[in-house]
């Protein structure tokens, strides 16, 4: 390596153990997840097969209790570990951030008893989750949900369509939000839906710009019965659930995209110094260098961002604020470094044969999934100056 090339990223760990696992992701995700990003993005190949690896790696469930099969490891951990996915790999960092986010449910309100029974195969069994809110019509406007569970038996009915779900229709489990009462936050309920339920069916995958290898469709209700065991909290507790793993949800997609962004840097500064013309590498010119230095800033502004609102989380105070504008800036920052990128690269960033204009169509989203950024926007002018119409 020479001092010319992009170094690994410095990192502040709490633990030796933390180091240790940080060490052991950075190797699988060079060796497992890196060569084969682009040939199966192209080809929009999810790699099942990576996340059954992550799940033997006990790296599934970091964040929760390893009573259950998680790994007893602090957001602060977790989120970087994302990072360093992300950076090998998008769908991989994104997969496991929304498998991370479709166990909130079942790990933080659950009853003793559904823990026991479900969550070990959730957090290290080989399981994959998806996360079901948004609607055709309720997106941003998640509180005005149309699907539906009635009571029937002992049980609940489930009828209605779930929209933009990751993993739709590969997943093992889903965890549902649907009516069970009033209009409004109030009448929403969670459950825990396994993914071979009669009734369920994914559609095709939607056809995407950017991260194909991540199978994203609409999710069918059609009458899927499914026991009172499952509901996961009290009757109308659903949003306020919801509304919780998303404040957790939106740090996960903070770190995915400052990974994103931080793979792009990577390549635009080995391009950068490589790239000779008028007699020096590229890297050498003025222009270049205050781009190269913008996007280094920016990066590290967000992951010290992201990892402030994580300490906040860790330690049981309030990280809402934090955790929309954690989502905001990176996304952002995640969108004008990967354009950057594609710019210092030229024509060639312009090409396939580079990932520059892969990572550009793939920050795009992550200003859009887990509520978009106007949205972000939205909840830190509330905390800052208030609600809305006093």
């Amino acid at each position: 390596m020479s001092d010319r090339d992009p170094q690994p990223v410095e990192r502040q760990l709490p633990t030796e153990e933390a180091r240790d696992l940080l060490a052991l992701v950075r190797e699988i995700a060079q060796r497992e997840i890196a060569p084969r990003a682009a040939e199966e993005e192209d080809a929009g190949r999810f790699p099942r097969e990576i996340f059954g690896l992550l799940s033997a790696s006990g790296l599934l469930g970091l964040p929760y209790p390893s009573e259950y099969g998680g790994g007893d490891q602090p957001y602060e951990v977790y989120l970087q570990v994302l990072e360093e996915l992300a950076a090998a790999r998008l769908t991989v960092g994104l997969g496991v951030s929304v498998h991370t986010l479709a166990s909130y449910a079942l790990a933080t309100y659950g009853t003793k008893q559904q823990q026991v029974e479900h969550l070990p195969a959730m957090l290290g069994g080989g399981l994959l989750g998806a996360y079901c809110l948004s609607e055709p019509s309720s997106g941003s406007d998640a509180a005005s949900l149309r699907t539906k569970a009635v009571r029937e038996g002992d049980g609940w009915v489930i009828d209605g369509t779930k929209a933009w779900i990751t993993h739709g229709g590969i997943a093992d489990f889903y965890t549902v939000m649907a009516r069970t009462g009033e209009d409004g936050p109030r009448g929403i309920t969670a459950f825990l839906v396994p993914g071979d339920a009669p009734g369920l069916s994914g559609a095709a995958p939607e056809r995407k710009m950017g991260l194909k290898g991540s199978p994203t469709a609409q999710v069918h209700f059609d009458g899927v019965r499914v026991p009172d065991d499952r509901r996961v909290g009290e009757e109308g507790q659903g949003f306020s659930i919801a509304l919780a793993a998303l404040d957790s949800g939106r740090l996960g997609i903070a770190a995915c995209a400052v990974g994103l962004a931080q793979a792009a840097l990577d390549e635009a500064v080995r391009y950068a110094t490589q790239r000779r013309q008028f007699g020096r590498p590229v890297a050498d010119f003025q222009g270049l260098r205050f781009m190269i230095a913008d996007m280094a800033t920016q990066i590290e502004a967000g992951r010290a961002l992201y990892l402030a609102a994580a300490r906040l989380r860790d330690a049981g105070r309030p990280f809402a604020k934090q955790a929309a504008m954690a989502k905001l800036h990176c996304t952002d920052t995640a969108m004008k470094v990967t354009t950057d990128a594609v710019q210092i690269l030229g024509g060639y960033g312009y090409t396939a044969d580079f990932p520059a204009e892969r990572y550009m169509r793939e920050a795009k989203v992550l200003q859009i999934v887990e509520g978009t950024n106007q949205i972000q926007r939205m909840v830190i002018a509330r905390h800052v100056a208030g609600p809305e119409g006093r």
